[in-house]
């Protein structure tokens, strides 16, 4: 087996949080594909914020809201980089992926018409499927889906077999935040758009393990949350296409996102600003780029094959435990392993294993369809971050087999 080239034991000095215990043993945090740990670094970002130069952005000529604009705006550029965007206004800072999702859902209101098709993925989150099923409640589409299979990997003879003169948007993740599967979202985007179609990529679940290229993949939109990578909660950005972000009408109404107000007329402002009203989270979108830089200077290849090998070695052990299913056997995943232990709820088994430090996710995770399709109530799913390790797993396996020696 690989052995990593990082240093596990140095990067676990960055984050504060894993020094505390829990019901008097140490904490064990494989909750990560629901909110990653924050670095100190990061957290030293916040403090410097709110010490030095709290105050309102674009709006102030006095110093520190010329400081606070500055380092808002640097962290967008953060964020272009990152993801090679065209432009800086191609990226719009939001309060994370749900907020980017909705901003587009409620663009495309009056961009379709009565019997436009929409093709939504087998596998996605409640927020990549509700603000759809709204928005065709209020325009008369049609929403159809994308099925999976038994491995948990998305059927593209049919997905291929769904695409029509009437579809307008296709939405799918990247990676599965239940079974941890990473999409082909390059061949969905080539085929939508060959189709006329504009495509939505949810990329909250996929933005801690590699680095999306948005020009490559030629996406329309593809959103991020934050607090998925090592960021603060309530932040998150979507990026869209300079033309599509055009043609949508702004989502909020209020400051910032105007150029001109009278009570005849309102005009907008230009991007990025037309869809960013209000006083943002300015320290949480500062955070966001200090979160992106701490994870870049670790290297995405090498978090990605020390997650994988993380991965392999989890579902190995897991799989040695009797009565064990594990959820989602693509041949290309991420670091998450979601299971059941037959005959015990997995609710019971995430109580328990609490009680023993570790902390894990219990439930549809927000992916009811996924839980419908296998015919349970939920999964265990336990996620792994780069600050994980080897012992971790091995407590994860114990505390499982203990708790099922106390339920059977």
């Amino acid at each position: 087996m690989e052995t990593t080239t990082l240093d596990i034991a140095k990067i676990r000095q960055d984050f504060p949080i894993l020094k505390r215990q829990l019901h008097g043993r140490p904490l064990v945090y494989l909750d990560n594909a629901a909110t990653s740990q924050t670095p100190q670094q990061v957290i030293d970002v916040i403090v410097d914020y709110y010490s030095r130069y709290n105050a309102n952005i674009h709006r102030g000529v006095h110093t520190l809201s010329q400081e606070a604009t500055e380092a808002y705006e640097n962290a967008r550029q953060t964020l272009q980089k990152h993801f090679n965007a065209r432009k800086a206004h191609e990226i719009i800072l939001t309060s994370g992926t749900t907020h980017s999702i909705n901003l587009v859902a409620s663009g495309f209101t009056s961009l379709l018409k009565k019997g436009d098709e929409l093709l939504v993925s087998a596998m996605e989150h409640h927020s990549n499927i509700v603000p759809w099923q709204m928005l065709c409640e209020r325009t008369g589409a049609i929403l159809k889906v994308i099925p999976m299979n038994e491995e948990g990997e998305l059927i593209m003879d049919t997905y291929h077999s769904l695409l029509n003169e009437n579809t307008r948007l296709v939405f799918c993740n990247h990676v599965s935040n239940a079974l941890g599967t990473i999409n082909p979202i390059k061949e969905i985007i080539d085929a939508a758009h060959q189709a006329g179609a504009a495509v939505l990529i949810d990329g909250a679940q996929a933005a801690p393990h590699m680095i999306a290229d948005v020009q490559a993949l030629d996406v329309d939109f593809y959103t991020v949350s934050a607090h998925k990578v090592c960021g603060p909660t309530g932040m998150g950005m979507l990026y869209g296409k300079e033309e599509w972000l055009n043609k949508m009408p702004p989502y909020q109404g209020g400051g910032e996102m105007i150029a001109e107000v009278t009570f005849e007329k309102t005009t907008y402002a230009d991007l990025p600003h037309k869809f960013e009203a209000g006083t943002p989270d300015i320290c949480g979108g500062i955070a966001f780029g200090a979160a992106i830089d701490y994870m870049n200077a670790i290297g995405f290849e090498a978090i990605a094959a020390y997650e994988n090998e993380l991965l392999a070695y989890a579902t190995e052990q897991l799989l040695s435990i009797e009565g064990m299913k594990i959820y989602g056997t693509a041949a290309n995943k991420t670091s998450v392993i979601s299971f059941n232990v037959e005959g015990i709820h997995p609710y019971d088994i995430g109580t328990l294993l609490d009680k023993m430090g570790i902390a894990v996710r219990t439930g549809h995770h927000c992916a009811q369809p996924i839980m419908d399709y296998y015919q349970i109530p939920g999964t265990v799913r336990a996620s792994f971050c780069f600050y994980n390790t080897k012992e971790e797993v091995d407590a994860l396996v114990a505390g499982v087999q203990r708790a099922m020696a106390m339920l059977q």
